[in-house]
């Protein structure tokens, strides 16, 4: 079964469970085993990082057909804390697996660097930026990682994991703003993937803010590419301003192949 669900990740020490902490993953297996009455596991797309929010999330498990489908996001409405919620459950092919069927994963960041900081209502999820930011120099270097590489200078390694990844959208816009003050002159970060690797997009959103204050040149976000290690010099930008937004999937008939795919462990001349 396919769960859609988002959550606020501000009380949450990540997705992932452990031991003593309050976890999103911990409490939805939890309510869902309280619920159905019976052990269930949650297999995720994207195990995102303590703070880090999501709205467009999807997390599956192997539950009984008797299960009430239609009625079970109702259901957990009720059983749930009020900062996560499954917005729909729906029966999907045997084959679909929410980590490794995935075809891409879609984040958003938000950045306020107005005098004032962060909208008092988007506090939670917008970080405010002490100095402004050009947007036009954040583009171009932006551009510059776009495409497969070894990202391995942006993320903490993994023992057996791979930090090759396919960059396929990293795009800033400047929200014009309605007037009403709540998005006026929000920079929101676009950045789309295959997959990410551990603090991948937040250590790219650290590298463009040090361009756009102008501290770095636009080409420097691209040159740590050559880097066999991580770099001392990229700051992981902080986690309440990334939200995930949406995962794509293909099509049923192709779910096993994609599958079977991304288990393999990528190289760069593969």
């Amino acid at each position: 079964m396919r769960f859609d669900l988002g959550y606020d990740g501000t009380d949450f020490s990540g997705w992932a469970r452990q031991p003593s902490r309050r976890t999103v993953c911990g409490v939805l297996e939890d309510t869902l085993s309280m619920v159905l009455r019976e052990d269930v596991s949650l297999t995720v797309a994207g195990r995102t990082d303590a703070g880090v929010h999501a709205s467009g999330q999807v997390a599956h498990a192997d539950l009984p057909v008797s299960v009430d489908v239609a009625g079970l996001p109702k259901r957990l409405a009720r059983a749930l804390p009020s900062d996560v919620r499954v917005f729909s459950a729906s029966v999907v092919p045997f084959d679909f697996d929410a980590r490794f069927s995935a075809l891409r994963r879609h984040y958003e960041y938000r950045v306020a660097d107005a005098e004032f900081g962060a909208h008092p209502l988007r506090r939670l999820d917008t970080l405010a930026w002490p100095r402004p930011l050009d947007v036009s120099a954040m583009n171009v270097a932006a551009g510059l990682l776009l495409g497969e590489h070894d990202f391995c200078a942006f993320c903490k390694r993994r023992d057996g994991a791979t930090t090759i990844r396919e960059l396929q959208r990293l795009e800033l816009v400047r929200a014009a703003g309605d007037g009403d003050g709540v998005g006026d002159g929000v920079i929101t970060a676009f950045v789309s993937a295959d997959a990410f690797c551990h603090s991948m997009v937040r250590s790219l959103i650290g590298a463009l803010l040090a361009v756009g204050e102008g501290r770095k040149p636009v080409s420097w976000p691209a040159s740590l590419l050559s880097l066999s290690g991580r770099a001392s010099g990229v700051t992981v930008a902080p986690a309440h301003g990334l939200s995930l937004v949406r995962v794509d999937f293909p099509s049923d008939s192709e779910l096993a192949a994609r599958a079977e795919a991304t288990r393999r462990v990528r190289t760069l001349s593969s």
